[in-house]
């Protein structure tokens, strides 16, 4: 007879678990056989008083345990909860009185298709989990670390591995963009000792917790996993795009790229607009703002952060528009571009440059200060707002931490470039008046022709062709706009988009980061 160690209810447990290992068994040899037509009698069951077949779940726990240590069980998110769980002793998911039973199969399907996506089943322990619940449904529990609580520890242990690197890799994607794209650019005072970097992704994406796998535990205790499979999958319409693309006899470092923008597009950001509402889309590798509204894009070429000094990724709301805007430098571009000029009246007037003492607002002489006074902080340097000014005739604000923003510009050559990685982190826009347009909500002709007569654009309606005849010198009609409601801003990176046709284009990964991907998630393509 079966005997069971340290479980409750022993005899109940121990018939039980006979009997469906060998209806699995007699299932797997006649796949015509129902549960319901199988009979046994007890003495079906008198060869089977062996140590071979007796469960020991102090045994299997401890076997659990081992594989942990000696297997990396902390090499994702997902494996560091599953370690922490068992640890603390955790309830046995899929090993119950019945043995195993088909949420088994309904894994396997899932993990069967992960190649689909790119990915190897070897990375979610396919063979392992196979050839174990083979041993198991024909009771094969000999030889070497077959023993059937080493062959149950095993199945428990990467069971579970491999259903939670499952569903939190295509819920919320198998890497974390706020680590591997934060750690990319060393910030202005890192040091050996103290690393510092400079915050290139600052996307509220949707991260696991504990809530998350709590609830993933206890689905699989409730067997409520068919549900929950299909919700974990990923929702952007460009994944499904990307899934298909891949079908396709591709080359590798095509499929690679496909790879890493399928991972992109499982990251769900907390707050994305719905289709139908304005919102604003600039993705960097392909140097395009897209802005969307109903039916409406607007397309334009953009001018982003040079490799060294990168435009941030990030959402937003684009909530005013300022026209002839002054521009206040940043103290980045002070220190290392504009201090050295320090008493250079030539290069200040130049670039119509002046410099604030920021205690008390008040214009300083150029030839009164010097490069230390510059780098100080206690100096601001501005430019002249109008012709010649780097922010152009408007500028179009939104809240964020890196002092970014999209705009004009008085050097419009940089558009007629392939790369147009030109700036220090701001987003210079080719359409800036089409822009303003489309932000505005059914404005009334003369609001756009003020805005036109203050960005030096020739009016249109008969009032403003007759404004600008008698008040030549006094053009600057609006200093501000509010955008009212907010237009949602998401600056992306996809190195696969589709283009203003529709059409899925290659970009080049100008910043890197395909590569900063691929290398983290290598660990499920191997």
């Amino acid at each position: 007879m079966l005997h069971i160690k340290s479980w409750k209810s022993c005899k109940e447990v121990c018939c039980s678990l006979i009997v469906i290992c060998f209806l699995f068994l007699l299932i797997g040899c006649n796949s015509k056989l129902s549960y319901n037509e199988l009979k046994f009698s007890k003495d079906y069951f008198a060869d089977l008083r062996s140590d071979s077949v007796t469960l020991n779940i102090a045994k299997i726990r401890s076997h659990i345990l081992e594989l942990c240590e000696r297997r990396g069980g902390c090499a994702t998110q997902s494996d560091r909860f599953m370690y922490k769980y068992y640890r603390n002793n955790g309830p046995l998911l899929w090993i119950d009185r019945y043995g195993i039973d088909m949420k088994v199969d309904t894994l396997l399907k899932y993990i069967d298709g992960v190649e689909e996506i790119g990915f190897s089943k070897s990375a979610f322990f396919y063979r392992e989990i196979r050839d174990d619940v083979n041993r198991f449904r024909n009771l094969d529990f000999k030889g070497g670390n077959n023993s059937i609580n080493e062959v149950f520890a095993r199945l428990e242990y990467y069971l579970t591995k491999s259903y939670l690197r499952y569903i939190t890799g295509q819920r919320f994607g198998f890497v974390n963009p706020q680590i591997i794209f934060n750690k990319i650019d060393s910030a202005e005072h890192s040091t050996p000792q103290r690393p510092l970097y400079r915050r290139l992704f600052d996307i509220n994406t949707e991260r696991p917790d504990s809530n998350f796998f709590s609830q993933a535990i206890r689905i699989v205790s409730q067997r409520d996993y068919y549900t929950f499979f299909h919700e974990v999958q990923p929702r952007d319409s460009l994944y499904f795009r990307l899934k298909n693309e891949l079908q396709k006899s591709l080359s590798e470092d095509y499929r690679i790229k496909l790879i890493c923008n399928l991972e992109r597009s499982r990251w769900r950001e907390e707050e994305y607009p719905s289709m139908g509402k304005k919102y604003i889309i600039v993705n960097i590798p392909s140097f395009h703002l897209y802005a969307y509204g109903g039916d409406t894009l607007l397309y334009m070429r953009i001018g982003c952060g040079s490799y060294k000094t990168k435009t941030p990724l990030l959402t937003s709301a684009i909530e005013r528009m300022d026209v002839n805007p002054v521009w206040n430098i940043p103290m980045s571009i002070i220190k290392n571009e504009v201090s050295q000029h320090a008493g250079d009246t030539s290069y200040f007037a130049r670039n119509k440059y002046y410099i604030v003492r920021r205690e008390n607002g008040e214009r300083v002489p150029v030839t009164e200060v010097s490069p230390a006074m510059l780098r100080s902080g206690e100096y601001r340097v501005s430019q002249e707002s109008g012709d010649g000014n780097s922010l152009g005739r408007i500028i179009f604000r939104f809240a964020n931490d890196f002092s970014v923003f999209l705009h004009d510009t008085s050097n419009r050559n940089v558009f007629a470039r392939t790369n147009r990685g030109v700036s220090h982190g701001c987003v210079r826009v080719q359409r800036p008046f089409d822009l303003a347009l489309y932000l505005l909500d059914d404005p009334d002709e003369w609001l756009v022709d003020r805005l036109r007569i203050s960005m030096d654009i020739m009016p249109q309606t008969k009032r403003g062709i007759e404004y600008i005849r008698t008040q030549e010198n006094n053009r600057k009609l609006i200093n501000s706009i509010s955008v009212n409601p907010h237009v949602p801003l998401f600056i992306t990176y996809f190195t696969i988009y589709p283009d203003n046709k529709g059409q899925l284009t290659s970009y080049p990964d100008v910043y890197g980061y395909d590569e900063v991907i691929h290398q983290n998630i290598k660990l499920f393509m191997n």
